[in-house]
């Protein structure tokens, strides 16, 4: 009994081994199998490994930027280094002539090698980053000049890009937002062409350690065909490039980018020109008003010239206080004088009436006076009938004849006739008859009324021919 418990065991323990042995041969293929389908997996997907994850490969580490000194410019002691750059125009804003600037929003690029960032690339491909890099690396320090005001967007981040290649080629890149002043002339407004310039140069390096240029010549400069003003038609984009000199630090390379502006003159016609024309116009009603109507002749007279004041001063409201004359003051101002003209006219043509009614009066109490002292020796008498327009020459004529006044004064509408019994004899009466048969002297519309008529629109007719063809 004891002999077979001891076969039975050596038994067990012979198995044993064999049973580990199958297990570990089963393992061995299931993790080859897993192996394989991780190769095939990995083949399939082709997924580069993150290269964040490595430590060693952090971006200081990968660009060195801790083993060198950005403070100083690439390549410090030698050449120059280039600086390239382009500009893309997103937009022009607005354009104010109070302020005399403009606000421009574009894409700024500047292009460089610093072989200080060049880095080992087997795909050659670059690498980008964003505003966080650049306050550890050089970047060129280029400002707007002649700017009020600047800013780089930031919504949602800071919109800056930073572009490195293995050689150590570097693309800078923002979007800014710059109103800069630009010297308007409005000599010759709103009949105007403008010529505006932003301008870029290098604050602290002169041309002797940095050299700016444009990178494609005029091809830098790009626009977007959707750019527009409401008062303004954009003409021309182009660039150009210069040295500036400072007395006190030297020469610098500065970049251009000009553009022309033509005005629309449509608005200003609408809300400028025809209304003082139409006002010119206007004033000159008052010389078919009877002179006799002065309520009616005196309000047209004011109101036209209180409305030509308003235009000028809201023209003059939206316009810097320049020191020399625009040509839409020439209009304006010449056509405040057509208008003022137009009143004067009215003056002058009352005062005349008012004087020659005087002499009339006069001249019909000595009349009166003679007839009365003449009356005697006379067979019968003729009746003549004067309007109060006549003169001293007409009245003299009939100084021996008897006058004597049959129209009541009360009565008003005939206040300026004059009824004259003339007491001619017997003798005379024949002779006189063909001389002096009944003549009636009518005027009621005073000569100067009828020249300006003529003399008023003619002279500005011939002012706007000048005008429009000089400055269009």
């Amino acid at each position: 009994m004891m002999l077979y418990f001891r076969h039975l065991l050596i038994l067990v323990i012979c198995l044993l081994p064999i049973n580990e042995c199958r297990k570990h041969r089963t393992r061995e293929k299931r993790w080859t199998r897993s192996v394989e389908t991780e190769k095939r997996g990995t083949s399939l997907m082709k997924k580069p490994p993150d290269v964040t994850k490595a430590r060693k490969l952090k971006t200081e580490h990968l660009l060195r930027v801790e083993d060198h000194d950005f403070t100083m410019r690439p390549a410090f002691g030698g050449p120059a280094i280039p600086v390239g750059v382009d500009v893309q125009v997103e937009s022009l804003d607005s354009i104010s002539e109070v302020d005399m600037d403009f606000t421009m929003t574009l894409y700024l690029r500047h292009y460089w090698k610093d072989e200080r960032l060049s880095f080992a690339s087997t795909t050659n491909k670059s690498m980008t980053f964003d505003g966080r890099l650049v306050k550890k690396i050089w970047v060129p320090d280029v400002f707007f000049v002649h700017s009020k005001r600047s800013f780089i967007h930031d919504t949602t981040t800071d919109n800056i890009m930073l572009r490195v290649y293995p050689d150590g080629h570097v693309l800078y890149s923002m979007r800014v937002t710059v109103t800069a002043a630009c010297n308007m002339d409005f000599s010759r407004f709103p009949l105007d062409t403008q010529t505006c310039s932003l301008e870029l140069e290098s604050y602290a390096y002169t041309d002797e350690d940095l050299m700016l240029y444009w990178k494609n010549g005029d091809e830098s400069l790009s626009t977007d065909d959707r750019i527009s003003l409401s008062q303004f038609l954009i003409q021309k984009f182009h660039t150009t490039s210069r040295l500036a000199f400072y007395s006190s630090t030297g020469w610098y390379n500065r970049l251009y980018i000009n553009f022309t502006l033509r005005r629309h003159i449509f608005f200003f016609l609408l809300q400028t020109y025809f209304p003082a024309t139409l006002m010119v116009m206007l004033s000159w009603v008052s010389f078919w008003i009877d002179r006799r109507a002065v309520p009616a002749r005196v309000s047209l007279g004011i109101t036209t010239v209180l409305t030509m004041s308003t235009i000028i001063t809201g023209v003059n409201a939206s316009m810097p206080r320049v020191s020399y004359i625009k040509a839409v003051d020439i209009y304006l101002w010449v056509s405040f004088v057509f208008v003022f003209l137009s009143v004067l006219e009215y003056a002058a043509v009352n005062y005349l009436s008012t004087v020659q009614d005087r002499r009339e009066r006069k001249l019909r109490d000595r009349v009166r006076s003679q007839s009365l002292s003449c009356t005697c020796g006379l067979s019968h008498t003729r009746t003549m009938i004067l309007d109060g327009m006549y003169g001293e020459a007409d009245a003299n004529s009939l100084a021996g004849y008897t006058a004597a006044p049959t129209v009541p004064e009360e009565e008003p509408e005939k206040q300026e006739h004059m009824v004259v019994h003339l007491s001619v004899s017997n003798a005379s009466t024949a002779a006189k008859k063909k001389g002096i048969r009944h003549f009636s002297i009518i005027q009621n519309t005073h000569v100067i009324d009828k020249y300006s008529r003529i003399i008023f629109p003619g002279s500005y007719i011939f002012f706007n021919l000048i005008y429009w063809s000089v400055y269009c």
